[in-house]
């Protein structure tokens, strides 16, 4: 074989290698896609189950996604989430303990868990993870909001107060910071402020003049006692 030949087949030989690496790497790109859209697609079935009232479906979609992409935050909230709604608080607490050490600094985990906490009346651990997302997010109303009724039920009714007036600040087109700031001024021994506070609801939402209608705040993280509490401001007003 003459040298131009051998150098002939040498770049023969190097074209089909180049040429079988560029397939390898092109088949594990669309490998990696698929996978990531799998998970979407889990997601996106795990919300429609979850819209359907459908949780154990839903929550076996959202751990599939969480599987095929666990670094994703968010899947794994959607699935701490929807497991607090269908009740398992204790499955919900350890999926969204594990996603804050998966990322500190994420507002919608440290939410999320705060509300944990709160609607199983660990009250200081509720304080303690909705005050870390009132610290990365200073508008954060839903953290705002939670502090106050957990301060509330502790007891500590200034904190309750200003944590209540802050959360109407920045939302105050929602009745349940009203209704939190109206309790806490009632706890507080301030009849007169709580009938004031309480009329803002109404104006907001004119279904709290109903008693009855009360009741539903369960799904808004007031305690049974709470909403009693509730009830009796609405009885005075």
């Amino acid at each position: 074989m003459t040298v131009k030949q051998r150098c002939f087949v040498r770049s023969a030989r190097w074209i089909n290698g180049l040429s079988l690496f560029v397939l390898g790497f092109g088949i594990l790109g669309r490998s990696v896609a698929i996978a990531q859209t799998t998970a979407a697609d889990y997601r996106q079935m795990g919300l429609a189950y979850r819209q359907a009232g459908n949780f154990p479906e839903a929550i076996a979609a959202l751990q599939e996604a969480v599987n095929l992409a666990p670094d994703d935050v968010n899947g794994r909230v959607l699935l701490g989430w929807t497991q607090h709604l269908a009740g398992d608080s204790d499955a919900a607490m350890q999926t969204l303990r594990d996603t804050v050490y998966l990322d500190p600094l994420s507002v919608e985990t440290a939410n999320a868990l705060g509300i944990v906490y709160l609607v199983r009346n660990d009250l200081s651990d509720a304080v303690l993870v909705h005050t870390w997302a009132a610290l990365l997010k200073s508008d954060n109303e839903i953290a705002y909001y939670n502090l106050s009724l957990a301060y509330e039920q502790m007891g500590r009714y200034d904190w309750a107060i200003a944590t209540g007036e802050r959360a109407t600040e920045l939302e105050p087109w929602n009745p349940h910071p009203w209704v939190a700031l109206a309790i806490a001024h009632w706890s507080n021994g301030d009849v007169k402020q709580a009938q004031e506070i309480y009329r803002q609801a109404i104006a907001v939402d004119g279904r709290y003049t109903d008693a009855a209608f009360l009741d539903y705040l369960t799904e808004a993280a007031f305690s049974p006692e709470q909403i009693e509490r509730a009830k009796t401001v609405l009885n005075a007003t």
